[in-house]
């Protein structure tokens, strides 16, 4: 058993053991949803974020190795080292490791710096001691050409004081301790910034504990104080931990002139060196805080937005909104293939009407069209209007659709690859269409940071952001799985062991070659390697392929398994495959083993009875009021039908039909105590909610989910 094994399973509360078996597929190149899905025997049955704990975790106790090793040779070149340092540095923590290097570490040109290079750093000792009486006369003895006089060596000296003050470990856990029990954020105004600063009119007077501070109020304060909108500055009980540190160096052998001199350093060091060290700590860590939360909320965000329901098996119109240009319009059928596109003018200034009646009768009847996914952009509920006013020749069901980054997508180079004799604006109804029919194979193609969901998503650490949103966009993919024949290159980069490079690899095969029709002839891909493709192969799908298996989430490596099922009942792996009655009558037992036990049995069984299975519900529509347009034309008391379009810390927005989405205070969600909006919403669901605000100057729109 590794440190780091018993480390993260005391850190994590997992059993050590399958912590260390977990660390070991990880090691050896397995992904998080391979091991998470297909070695549950050998992790516990540990889910996906666990595993990803268990990752990020060693990375960063194996860099704190790293780091107390390069410390420890260099206190060990200096020759200082101890069997006590030698202790202090293997149990340390990553901050109490850097206090323990700071009196070794190269350092810039400092007052003490200078001080030692005029040979005062004996009389620092001296008065440090405490057991001079005189010490002017014996600070006289330092005199000469760079020190004029007794009182310019006990200066000197007492630069040097500070200095080891600032680097004695205990010192810095004393102030930081303090600090963190009892420092308070403070914000104000900065004079003359109202009318700019008006979005953070909650923060012109705020105050809080730095350590309670919500994530949001602290990322919005920094981005005020960015913005030079706001001031920001620390708060805290500086005498009394001056006075506290004091009385660790002033000792009651000195003479009152030398408790003095102490007295003075050590205020000194507090106020130049330690406090400024100390409080830059402390920001750092809310803002890790800080960061962390708003990056869980998104991620979550994220992953109720990927995981929406598609529109399975419709063919669907797409409108991008809009009123001088007119609405753009593409037929897709139910794979998202592009059929036709053209434009419409329902709204002002041309309110064409007739012709717009016409133009989509006509698509609707040619196409069979099933649905039409709506823009929710510019111009929607006025398009929305004239669409729920045309009698169809067929039933045409409407859904308003998130615009957020559809544009984006349509200025990509993915965009130019798949449409490159297609305008931005027939591109962008396409994402709009598209993400009706499949909202995840859609946004993987686009950064999750603008997708409309989140806050405070360009504040936070952008590399944390990034793994978080790749871990996140993953899960997403394998968990649903992926149908090899249709999947874009960018679908197919997120499936465990693919990559994008092999993602190109794979789609470049199958123009080339055709459909694959089994998951074996993946293998012929140029690239992928066996290692790959048992990563890849449990979370590809072939839907009307040579074998049933290969629909489903049963890994190639468990075939035999399959086969054994089918011979004991006398029937083929096909024929066992969406069987309840021949499923049933198995003795599940005979098939478990040391490799595949009980848990992969069981999954297998799963897979066997749902073939094909999608663990996302059906698409549903919300109805907005038709009458309200803009928010003018929104009263207290009023009950409305929206969705869900972004959870944060302090509440939920949801759009009910105007350019303002209305913001639900976690206050307002629920009568009970509510520690976080997720507890009672997601995104997507479509909710009825009471109007309790309408602030037409901020154009904001408060809502309640209480008493509805």
């Amino acid at each position: 058993m590794t440190d780091i094994s018993k480390a993260i399973a005391l850190r994590l509360q997992l059993d050590s053991d399958k912590v260390e078996a977990t660390l070991a597929l990880l090691d050896d190149g397995a992904t998080i949803p391979f091991i998470s899905r297909y070695r549950k025997e050998r992790t516990g049955g540990m889910n996906e974020l666990q595993i990803h704990d268990i990752m990020t975790l060693a990375a960063s106790l194996r860099e704190l190795d790293k780091r107390k090793a390069y410390i420890s040779e260099v206190i060990q070149a200096a020759g200082a080292m101890t069997d006590d340092l030698a202790s202090r540095i293997a149990a340390a923590d990553a901050v109490e490791l850097e206090d323990i290097y700071l009196p070794y570490k190269p350092k810039r040109r400092t007052r003490a710096t200078a001080a030692r290079e005029r040979g005062l750093e004996p009389l620092a000792k001296i008065i440090l001691a405490g057991n001079a009486a005189d010490v002017r006369s014996i600070a006289a003895k330092y005199t000469g050409e760079e020190v004029p006089d007794a009182d310019a060596a006990v200066a000197g000296a007492s630069d040097i004081i500070a200095e080891w003050v600032s680097e004695h470990s205990h010192t810095r856990d004393v102030v930081r301790s303090r600090m963190r029990r009892s420092a308070q954020l403070k914000s104000s105004l900065v004079k003359g910034k109202d009318d700019e600063a008006r979005n953070y009119r909650s923060y012109f007077d705020y105050s809080c504990r730095l350590s309670k501070v919500p994530s949001h109020s602290y990322l919005a304060v920094r981005r005020a104080e960015r913005e030079g909108l706001l001031k920001v500055s620390l708060l805290a009980p500086d005498d009394e931990i001056i006075a506290a540190i004091t009385r660790f160096y002033v000792k009651d052998r000195m003479s009152r002139d030398v408790a003095a001199i102490v007295s003075d350093a050590v205020a000194d060091s507090y106020k130049r060196l330690i406090r400024p060290s100390i409080e830059n700590e402390l920001y750092a860590e809310a803002k890790e805080r800080a960061d962390r939360d708003a990056i869980t909320m998104f991620s979550d965000n994220v992953r109720q937005l990927l995981l929406a329901p598609p529109l399975h098996h419709k063919t669907v119109l797409a409108v991008d909104p809009g009123y001088r240009t007119g609405c753009k319009i593409v037929c897709l059928d139910p794979q998202g293939n592009l059929l036709c596109h053209g434009v419409i003018f329902p709204t002002p200034p041309q309110s064409d009407i007739l012709g717009t009646t016409r133009t989509l009768q006509r698509l609707v009847s040619v196409h069979n069209v099933d649905a039409i996914a709506l823009g929710n952009g510019t111009a929607s509920r006025d398009t929305e209007k004239v669409l729920r006013s045309i009698a169809f020749p067929r039933p045409v069901e409407i859904f308003i659709v998130s615009e957020n980054g559809a544009s984006v997508y349509s200025a990509s180079d993915i965009a130019r690859e798949e449409f490159p004799d297609y305008d931005v604006t027939v591109r962008g109804a396409v994402s709009i269409g598209r993400r009706l029919i499949d909202p995840l194979a859609e946004l993987v193609k686009i950064d999750p940071k603008s997708i409309g969901v989140g806050q405070y998503q360009h504040d936070v650490d952008q590399s944390s952001l990034h793994d978080s949103l790749d871990f996140t966009v993953t899960s997403c993919v394998n968990t649903v799985g992926v149908n090899v024949n249709t999947a874009s290159r960018q679908l197919l980069s997120y499936v465990a062991g693919i990559g994008p490079q092999l993602a190109a690899n794979i789609v470049a095969y199958r123009a080339a070659n055709g459909d694959f029709s089994r998951k074996s002839d993946l293998m012929h891909v140029p690239r992928m390697g066996a290692k790959a493709f048992a990563q890849a192969a449990g979370f590809m799908r072939i839907p009307g392929g040579r074998s049933k298996l290969d629909n489903t989430g049963i890994h190639p490596e468990s075939y035999h398994i399959v086969d054994r099922m089918a011979c004991d009942l006398g029937v083929t792996p096909d024929e066992l495959v969406g069987s309840e009655a021949l499923v049933a009558s198995l003795d599940l037992s005979r098939y478990e083993d040391e490799t595949f036990g009980q848990a992969t049995v069981r999954d297998i069984v799963a897979e066997l009875l749902k073939p094909g299975h999608d663990p996302r519900t059906e698409a549903v529509s919300a109805a907005f009021d038709p009458d309200i347009k803009e928010l003018e034309d929104v009263a207290e008391g009023m009950v409305l039908e929206g969705v869900v379009n972004n959870i944060t810390a302090f509440g939920a927005f949801v759009d009910v039909g105007l350019h303002e989405s209305g913001l639900i205070h976690i206050s307002q969600l629920s009568s009970r105590r509510v520690s976080t909006p997720a507890e009672v919403v997601r995104i997507n669901q479509i909710v009825r909610v009471r109007v309790i605000g309408v602030d037409l100057e901020r154009r904001r729109l408060s809502l309640s989910l209480k008493d509805v």
